[in-house]
């Protein structure tokens, strides 16, 4: 196709173009910034384009790709890689508290409010913050289920309770 045929063609296209673009970032200044790339790349690929084919089709899969590479692009950047000897950030809690001096007072209170129970209500509750299931707990102490639940149910309050403050 002849450069100046192929140009007429590419700027004819630029309202549809930049409406697709819309629809698939949905800002404005990021469809503007697609409309950019596609026109350029449509340019500089102008010899690859066969003559008798579907030209709109042929830009708009230019426009596409484009924007599938990019959201591809950033996808990859946001992703975390852990490479600490023991995955140390993937398994850090995200909120954990202790970014502030407020939050690891406030670690060191709960932990002295739970030891303040009795081992009653301190090892069940501790052993389900810990991970275990109802049922495990009920195993290892060789209690009935319902009392377990009742028990931690019971520390919870008491540990509402007595940090209410914190609140």
């Amino acid at each position: 196709m002849a450069t100046s045929n192929f140009q007429t063609k590419l700027m004819d296209l630029q309202k549809n173009l930049l409406n697709f673009a819309f629809i698939l970032t949905s800002n404005r200044d990021d469809a503007y910034d697609l409309l950019q790339d596609t026109t350029l790349k449509a340019l500089d690929n102008e010899d690859k384009y066969v003559d008798n084919t579907n030209f709109k089709g042929w830009v708009f899969t230019i426009m596409r790709n484009i924007f599938i590479n990019n959201y591809r692009k950033v996808v990859r950047s946001a992703t975390v890689i852990d490479q600490t000897e023991d995955l140390y950030h993937l398994n850090l809690p995200q909120d954990s508290g202790f970014e502030t001096p407020e939050g690891s007072f406030a670690a060191k209170e709960i932990t002295e409010a739970i030891n303040a129970f009795s081992d009653d209500y301190r090892i069940p509750f501790t052993m389900h913050v810990a991970g275990y299931k109802y049922n495990e707990i009920a195993e290892k102490m060789n209690l009935p289920l319902g009392t377990v639940k009742s028990r931690i149910f019971f520390a919870r309050q008491r540990l509402q309770q007595t940090l209410k403050d914190y609140r």
